[in-house]
């Protein structure tokens, strides 16, 4: 059981301590399917290029998870999904608002 103490935790609670971060993640809380970088850059109005580092970091403290890679126009476009703790993190943060659950008072 991972506790405050453990580096992983750590990491994870530091990356989401950005916002963006907060939001890719509860974007694909809100997908069934995994999603790619691409996909999310364009349900958010951002740049690829910083949601594809958003990401990187994301996966890096265990966030997030790639489950899928497929070759497209000579590239590989990569597909992740929400680890098990993702979840738990972002309901201690709360939401933007800082209420727990996204329920504002």
């Amino acid at each position: 059981m991972a506790t405050a103490s453990n580096p992983a935790t750590n990491d994870l609670f530091f990356a989401l301590a950005h916002p963006l971060r907060r939001r890719i993640l509860r974007q694909m809380l809100d997908c069934e399917a995994s999603v790619s970088p691409s996909g999310l850059a364009a349900t958010l109005g951002k740049q690829l290029n910083r949601v594809s580092y958003h990401v990187a970091v994301l996966t890096h403290c265990g966030a997030i998870e790639l489950v899928e890679t497929k070759p497209v126009r000579g590239s590989t476009q990569h597909f992740y999904r929400p680890a098990t703790l993702a979840r738990w993190a972002l309901i201690a943060l709360g939401d933007e608002t800082g209420q727990p659950d996204g329920r504002r008072p």
